[in-house]
């Protein structure tokens, strides 16, 4: 429902957004999908470079492994911005390359606060299984204090506890952080720059980010040895990340700003799937379910590209929010 209503109003506005202003700019489509296909595969590919081509021993440690696979990530994002900048119709200037990473410090609580309580809105059952989790825990317990009070104490002991998680450094800073860069950061104004309108980015540009995921099919059928529940679970991995992908993609292109999506991600690989229905309350069904018209009734006044940039003209090829209003 969410991608038909997107969808819906990009239609509205496809006259205004892909006027002539916003051409091809000097880069093919055929360079901008070629572009954004290796840049997946690539960031894939490097995680097994340490093994099948260096031929390095195998890692002694759970650690020792994310370590490694944090470094292919590390060269891969690196080797993306750069092959980016020298695709793109820019000036090889600090100011102009952050500018179209949408690496930006201007309006940058906008870009954190209002993206991030947008996407919280999806989780509103979720937080209320939560919420009702952590009042059964203290009666249990027999805690008298103030449920709120308990809250800040939870948050801080949460962050110590990742702090020394391997895992949660995946999951919270090097997966987002990467992902952001090359799937978000370098493949869309490549696409966007190669003449493609922009409902068709949206929509496009998370089939690339699906590619880097289908490793996992991989890795589980090693793991279980069930090559059938290996491809349901990629299935469904598949059609979560394209949903995701069109949505940080959304975010991406009209705010103009990376962190943006970057906090929708982090959030997002934290909270897990959101809760629709609940053994323990029906209210979780009822938040769900307020928490998703919430959504689609903000989506878009929450991401006007006016609350994110000072103006809107004079803008490149990868801008464009510049005519999306």
């Amino acid at each position: 429902m969410l991608h038909f209503y997107i969808f819906a109003q990009m239609t509205m506005e496809e006259s205004a957004i892909d006027g002539g202003t916003f051409g091809t700019a000097g880069v093919s489509k055929w360079t901008a999908v070629i572009a954004s296909i290796s840049m997946a595969l690539f960031y894939v590919a490097i995680l097994y470079s340490p093994t099948l081509i260096l031929r390095l021993p195998p890692p002694d440690s759970f650690k020792s492994f994310m370590i490694r696979r944090f470094i292919c990530a590390a060269i891969s994002t690196v080797a993306s911005l750069i092959a980016c900048s020298l695709i793109l119709p820019i000036e090889l200037d600090a100011s102009d390359l952050l500018s179209a990473y949408g690496i930006r410090a201007d309006h940058f609580w906008q870009a954190a606060v209002f993206p991030l309580s947008l996407t919280a809105l999806m989780y509103a059952g979720s937080l209320l299984e939560a919420l009702l989790l952590l009042v059964s825990c203290q009666e249990n317990q027999g805690d008298g204090r103030n449920i709120l009070s308990t809250i800040p104490q939870r948050f801080v002991n949460s962050v110590f506890s990742m702090a020394t998680n391997i895992s949660a450094w995946r999951n919270y800073f090097v997966a987002p952080v990467t992902e952001e860069l090359v799937f978000r950061a370098c493949m869309i104004p490549l696409l966007l720059c190669g003449g493609f309108n922009t409902y068709t980015v949206v929509f496009l540009c998370p089939v690339f980010f699906s590619l880097a995921h289908l490793n996992h099919l991989l890795e589980y059928a090693q793991r279980r040895g069930n090559l059938l529940q290996a491809f349901m679970v990629a299935a469904f991995q598949l059609g979560y990340t394209v949903i995701f992908g069109s949505y940080a993609s959304f975010l991406y292109i009209r705010t103009g700003h990376l962190v943006a999506p970057l906090v929708a991600h982090i959030f997002c690989n934290y909270m897990g799937l959101p809760a629709i229905v609940s053994r323990r309350s029906g209210l979780t069904t009822f938040a769900f379910l307020a928490g998703l018209l919430g959504f689609l009734w903000l989506l878009f006044p929450l991401t006007s590209p006016q609350l994110y940039n000072n103006r809107t003209d004079n803008c490149n090829c990868w801008h464009r929010y510049c005519s999306w209003n």
